[in-house]
This record gives structure tokens, sequence and C-alpha cells, in this order.
């Protein structure tokens, strides 16, 4: 590597930020990360604000590579598919794959920052400045200016460069977008979120079936839950924000009981503290975060959700933002420069994110609406069987996604809008799997899917 000079700043000290000191530090670079909130390894984390992340494959490939899976993997909570509890029937479990590998992992935003962080931290040459808050950026200059809340007073950083991991609210991207650098929309969901908890049961038994991902679908809203290592559940709410049925409407206790007895009776009873939690616990916005171009010449970059914050539905954000950093570290190992590391990385990501959003915006749809549904039930078994049946050439999308981290997201979303058609044609006149015809599928799928070894080409993160 000639880059000029031996060291890097980062924005942000979460779990993105965390990765990429530790990667960077690998290249021999001293890194200083700066982070507006405390240091979360002396404290149980903050109260209402965290969906639980799912850890799949690309996040999995991502902290081996970087040597650390290990030191989180006692904090995972297998989940071997969706457990849906629809309005009127038995709960039922769908299963995420076929393979005994094909799960997910459950684990708490706070535990898995405290586990990186104290991996960053222990590395010579890393150093995390707490409680320091970004708060201008003179780019003519090269110079950050943050705010250090410990001790009131102003510091002044070189951008040599500075690297922003610091989240969907990212401050430098608004000020790139601000000085007419890069182009930047945030788009907001209408619905926000409301964190809620289901405590063990008895002696620290299982309420729930402990290894799955539970889901109350309800069409216009939805709730699910998922599983700590303690036996507890993190409960999510998801809700219109405003409206007739909203979280701006239900501002009584009364209201709320009203509400979670007539839609979530079940659940209900294993939240003893459910309508406290309800008016305590603040309300989250959900929105995705659109950028044309991520850096300011060779001083200042974005990455992760600085760059592309997505809604959390296909339980990708962290996943995708750990593949950013693996691709990020990859580029400064091809390039020569800072500015050509910073061009290349968005070149590669930018097509794959903006897949990975476009996705997990339509996952919303199927939960709370599609998957206790008949048609697409059958849907999906046949999408399974196909899999069986032509391994290389036909994988649910749903699985590329998940458990293949080698098929770039782009090349998911579009086998997978090849494969929905696939699918609506060969059950259009059939009712159960047995009446479809098998003969026409293998044909269309050759004709339509080509194997996928054929995509070495793109076959790159």
């Amino acid at each position: 590597m000639t880059f000029p000079g031996d060291s890097a700043s980062i924005v942000g000290a979460g779990p993105t930020g965390a990765l990429l000191a530790i990667l960077l530090k690998r290249r021999g670079l001293k890194v200083t990360l700066y982070e507006s909130r405390p240091d979360p390894r002396g404290s149980a984390g903050e109260s209402g604000r965290s969906i639980n992340l799912a850890l799949a494959d690309r996040g999995i490939h991502a902290l081996k590579i970087a040597g650390i899976f290990a030191d989180i993997e006692g904090s995972l909570v297998p989940m071997r598919g969706r457990f849906v509890h629809p309005r009127e029937g038995p709960a039922s479990l769908q299963p995420y794959g076929q393979r005994p590998g094909e799960v997910i992992y459950s684990i708490s935003r706070h535990r898995l920052n405290q586990a990186l962080l104290g991996v960053a931290s222990r590395k010579p040459g890393v150093t995390v400045k707490f409680e320091h808050r970004l708060d201008h950026v003179y780019f003519d200059a090269r110079v950050a200016r943050f705010m250090d809340l410990r001790h009131d007073r102003i510091v002044e950083v070189p951008m040599r460069p500075l690297v922003a991991a610091d989240g969907a609210g990212s401050v430098m991207r608004r000020r790139m977008a601000e000085r007419g650098l890069i182009e930047a929309r945030e788009r907001d969901l209408e619905h926000g979120y409301k964190e809620l908890s289901i405590p063990p049961g008895p002696r620290g038994g299982d309420r729930l079936d402990r290894e799955a991902l539970h889901i109350w679908p309800r069409g216009g809203f939805m709730l699910i839950a998922l599983p700590n290592v303690d036996g507890s559940f993190t409960a999510t709410l998801f809700l219109p924000m405003r409206g007739q049925l909203s979280f701006a409407s239900l501002a009584t206790p009364a209201a709320i009981e009203e509400f979670m007895s007539a839609n979530f009776t079940d659940a209900l009873g294993l939240m003893p503290n459910c309508v406290a939690e309800f008016q305590s616990n603040p309300t989250g916005f959900l929105g995705t975060v659109h950028a044309q171009g991520w850096h300011a010449g060779a001083s200042a970059a974005l990455i992760g959700d600085a760059a592309h914050a997505m809604v959390p539905f296909h339980g990708q954000g962290m996943n995708c933002c750990f593949e950013d950093c693996i691709e990020f570290d990859a580029c400064i190992g091809r390039s020569a420069s800072w500015e050509s590391a910073f061009g290349e990385f968005y070149a590669a990501r930018k097509p794959n994110t903006d897949a990975i959003g476009a996705m997990a915006l339509e996952n919303y749809q199927e939960m709370r609406e599609q998957v206790a549904d008949s048609a697409f039930l059958m849907r999906q078994a046949l999408a399974l069987e196909l899999e069986r049946r032509f391994p290389q050439r036909f994988i649910p999308r749903y699985s590329m996604v998940m458990f293949h981290h080698e098929i770039p997201y782009r090349v998911a979303l579009e086998r997978g809008a090849v494969q929905g058609q696939i699918l609506a044609e060969l059950t259009r006149d059939a009712a159960t799997l047995a009446e479809i015809d098998y003969e026409r599928a293998a044909r269309e799928i050759e004709l339509r899917l080509p194997p996928l070894q054929d995509l070495s080409s793109v076959m790159k993160l």
C-alpha cells in the first residue's frame, strides 16, 4: 500500500466502525475512532432503542475474515425459521432453508457492539474517543471539528482520511450533501417501531420456541420477537406513525391495552410490563438513505448505514455493513491512493446496496401480510422443491440473500424476479405440489436461469 501517511480516523464506534477499525489496523494503520455516545461497555444499553440484530452468512463471513467470529459466537441464538402466529388457527414454523446450516442468529445490538469494541480497543494503535460529537466539516482545509462533550471543548481532526460510519443520521453525509459534494435523500417509512420485552419463564425457561423469529402478521402492522441468550425475547411492534390505527392513536393505557388484547392476545399474556414499556419506550423511526457518491476526494468517505441505511425487514442491515467493511478493506489492498480506493468501493457496492435496500422494503409487506397466506406458502414450498431438484440453477431469493455470501445482492434481486415469475406461472392452476408440472418447470428454469457457476465473473461482494 502506497498511501501517504499511516493513519485513518473513523466517525462512529458502532459495530461497523469497530469492525472497520480492526481491519484497518490489520493493514498497519493507526486508527482513531470518534463516538458521540459514552462507552457502551460500561452500561446496560439504551432502553427501548435496539431492534435485535439478525446475523446471517454475509455477516458471519466478514467476522471470520476479520478473525473475530469466535469473540461473539457465544452470544448468538440460532433461529431456524419464522414462527408465524396468525389471527386464527395454530401457530407454525416456516423454516428459512432446508439444510442444517441454513439458520440465522439473533444477537442484541448492545452486546455485539460491546464485543467488537473490546476487540478493537485491545489492538495496539487503535484509540477510541467517546463522547466526541462531529460538529462541522471544513472540506477545503480537510479538517473536521468535534465537540468533546466530557470537557466542553472543540477538537479539530485532520481528515487524512476520515471515514464516516455514523449511521443513518450521518452528520458527515449531510455536510457532504450541503456542500454539493454528493447527492443524498432520506426517505422515511410511514411506519415506526416500539420495543417491548418478553421476560424469561420460570427458572429461566422459554415462553416461546427459542430457536425461531416469531411473527404476528396483521396486514397493516405486525409484532415480531427475537430470542436472547437469557431466555427472554426482544419484541418489536411495527405500526403506522399516524392514522386511525397508529402510534399516534394509542395515547392512553386503556387504548394500548385494548389494541394489544385485540390483536396480539397470546403475546400480551407473555409481556407483564407491556403497557408501561409502550408508554416509556421511545417510538423509533424507519427509513431508507439513498446517496449518489460516497466520498469527497481523498479526505472523507461514507460506509455502512451512513451511505445506504435500509429498513430492517430483511435482517440484512448489519450484514450489509459488515460486507461493506470487507469490500472496503479489499479496495484498499488493490489501490494506490485513498481516492482511488473510495471510488472503487463505491462502484463495487452501490448496485448491491441499492438492491438489498429494495428487497428490505419488499420484505416488510411479505412479513406483515403474506406469511400467513396460502398462496404465498404454496410458492414458498415450491421454491424449496425446485431448489432440491435444480440446486445449481434455482435458489430461493431469501436463501440467496441470507445463506450465500458469494452471491451479490444485485444478482439475488435479478434472479429472484425471474424465479418469482416462474413460481407464479407454475402455481396459477395448481393447488398442491403434486399438481405442479415439473417437466415445464425444468424447461423454464433451463431457459431462464443460467447455472450459478456461470456467474463467476460477478460472484464478488
